[in-house]
């Protein structure tokens, strides 16, 4: 075992044993984690949607492309160009393929985000319990206290 790994387990050590004597810091850690957790989350989810608004735009940009590639390849055709209309349509086919493969991008950005959602909804939950456990129980320790003392005050 190196000096390194012997100073890394004894500061593990130091810290376990502060945290359990100091149970409020542990909360406070806990605390700070879930929010943090919370935050990188909140910040994924604004970068899927930025890059999902990106997409959106490209896939726009991409059908009107397809559409002005059918006109021209229909105009080609009418006019009896038979070898440009078929590379016209060559063109607004790989044009289609892109735009499936952008398709099923943004699909799959939709469901990366519907996984963050998941997760922020999660770990709010888990807060929630959490602050509602704290709450039933500080209250449940108010009314120990104050039926202590109304035993006290019975006996006295």
């Amino acid at each position: 075992m190196t000096w390194l790994d012997q100073l890394e387990q004894e500061l593990d050590q130091r810290l376990s044993s502060f945290l359990r004597s100091n149970p409020v810091q542990v909360r406070l850690f806990e605390e700070q984690h879930l929010r943090d957790r919370v935050h990188a989350l909140q910040r994924q989810r604004q970068q899927l949607t930025e890059e999902a608004s990106e997409q959106r735009r490209q896939l726009l940009a991409l059908a009107a492309d397809v559409k002005a590639w059918t006109d021209r390849t229909n105009r080609a055709r009418a006019a009896g160009a038979s070898e440009l209309a078929r590379r016209a349509d060559q063109h607004r086919a790989e044009l289609m393929n892109q735009g499936h493969e952008l398709w099923n991008d943004l699909a799959s950005l939709g469901r990366r985000f519907d996984e963050v959602d998941a997760q922020l909804f999660e770990l709010k939950q888990q807060n929630s319990n959490r602050s509602n456990l704290d709450q039933d129980w500080a209250l449940f320790e108010a009314e120990q206290e104050l039926e202590d003392l109304r035993r006290q005050a019975g006996l006295s």
